[in-house]
């Protein structure tokens, strides 16, 4: 026996509409949202850059500036005590390398959230680097290696997991497209070619 009549399948004009892809609901607030939460979360790493470049006197003080010889990493490095790998940290505190690295990461991810280009770069890269900084600062260790009080105030989810997290919000969401130059980024050919560049 055919299906013929009401017994054949329905329609196309009286298919229900597909549901929206996910993400193709980002409204213009919820996008000027995101980017309210990349620019500043840029200039936490830029400050931090310009901080212990110039030693102005918040984290940094003039005399241990690197360009008046300080190292950006020996002096939170050297002190490290607790944590699983308090031997690596202290090792590599005040390696050119490690200052090096570490100064770069900072610029180089402030001022790709601030513009809003290189988000998959930047997210990975502050992903890394605040991953490497929690382990350093160790916040479930309730006291130190000299048996002093650490003052962690959570033993898990602390500020470098929170600021990782928003990095890669911002790329997963391509917040850089809005009061950024995300859009002219992902359409220069390079881009188009690395895609792993956007």
């Amino acid at each position: 026996m055919t299906a013929t009549g009401r017994d054949a399948a329905p329609s196309l004009e009286h298919a229900p509409a597909p549901a929206p892809a996910p993400g193709s609901m980002l409204t213009t607030t919820a996008a000027r949202g995101l980017a309210v939460l990349r620019i500043p979360l840029g200039f936490v790493f830029l400050w931090a850059f310009l901080d212990k470049t110039f030693g102005w006197g918040y984290a940094t003080p003039s005399e241990r500036a690197w360009i008046n010889g300080g190292s950006p990493t020996k002096g939170f490095l050297s002190g490290v005590d607790v944590g699983p790998f308090p031997g690596f940290f202290t090792g590599i505190a005040g390696d050119a390398w490690a200052d090096w690295l570490f100064m770069l990461g900072l610029l180089g991810i402030g001022v790709a959230l601030i513009l809003g280009i290189g988000m998959r770069i930047a997210a990975g890269a502050a992903t890394a680097m605040l991953l490497l900084m929690w382990l350093a600062e160790f916040p479930p260790a309730q006291t130190t290696g000299a048996g002093e009080a650490t003052h962690s105030t959570n033993p898990i989810v602390d500020y470098h997991i929170v600021y990782a997290l928003g990095a890669i919000v911002a790329a997963l969401t391509d917040a850089g497209r809005t009061w950024g130059l995300g859009r002219w980024w992902t359409g220069l050919p390079l881009v188009q070619h690395h895609r792993w560049l956007i």
